[in-house]
């Protein structure tokens, strides 16, 4: 999901704070997602997890009817779960996870107006080995590409790192999708490509905060969106995996703001 107005803000120390409350609330409803998920379960389940948890700890589910940017329906759920060849934006329902599911959930809290956005993939039951060698590339790329964030850094520095290590792997960085600027609004600027050539695009400044947040595919990079306008899957039908954090700019490194305990 993106929408922003080419506005980059520059937070203050008591608005990172706050943001890292609402990362720490998303964060710790992907824990109770991760203490809950097994086969036979459902996803319209584990999103209720979600919104009860959120909501009980004085939250606001920022998924939950909104409208984003391409004219679609209101977003109806308090999360979104993608299964297998689903990228990103899938809607819980009554689909029943199954033994080998690969299971992405990405939650986005709002705690005192302030957002955070957090993403991880789960393997369930025996899955393949191919889904368990995207899936820890796929987190690895993030650590990685968190890794060499600071004041004075290119957005491209960031694409370089996932891009040239997902695709060592053999697998490929979805375009289509981007991390964005986050906190006081659910999606703002920069924009945060998952691609890109080192040493190129804006430089970072402390006080920036943003996700990063790549979607890795087994096969082609491609994807494509169903008539829900919403769920994206990959072109060719092949896996899919994301993780996602928020993380403010400092003059030293990242300030990862959606860690649990």
């Amino acid at each position: 999901m993106r929408k922003s107005k080419n506005v980059i803000y520059i937070k203050n120390a008591q608005q990172i704070e706050g943001i890292r409350r609402s990362g720490r609330l998303a964060s710790r409803a992907l824990d109770l997602v991760a203490e809950r998920l097994k086969p036979g379960v459902t996803t319209e389940y584990l999103d209720k997890l979600v919104h009860d948890y959120i909501t009980a700890n004085g939250g606001i589910p920022a998924t939950l009817g909104y409208k984003g940017s391409r004219g679609t329906i209101p977003f109806p759920a308090s999360s979104c779960i993608s299964i297998n060849e689903v990228v990103v934006h899938g809607i819980p329902g009554p689909r029943v996870i199954k033994d080998g599911d690969l299971v992405s959930v990405d939650v986005t809290a709002i705690l005192d107006g302030y957002y955070g956005d957090t993403a991880r993939t789960f393997l369930v039951g025996q899955a393949p080995e191919v889904a368990r060698r995207l899936t820890e590339a796929t987190e690895e790329s993030l650590r990685l590409a968190i890794a060499v964030v600071k004041n004075g850094t290119r957005l491209g520095d960031i694409g370089d790192a996932i891009q040239t290590h997902v695709e060592s792997k053999g697998f490929s960085v979805v375009r289509y999708f981007v991390g964005h600027g986050v906190g006081l609004k659910f999606h703002e600027e920069p924009a945060v490509p998952h691609h890109g050539k080192k040493g190129t695009g804006m430089r970072l400044k402390s006080g920036m905060v943003f996700t990063i947040e790549p979607m890795i595919n087994e096969g082609v990079y491609d994807v494509k969106v169903l008539s829900d306008g919403w769920t994206a899957v990959t072109a060719d039908g092949k896996l899919s995996a994301q993780f996602e954090h928020t993380m403010a700019v400092t003059a030293d490194g990242a300030d990862v703001l959606t860690l649990s305990d």
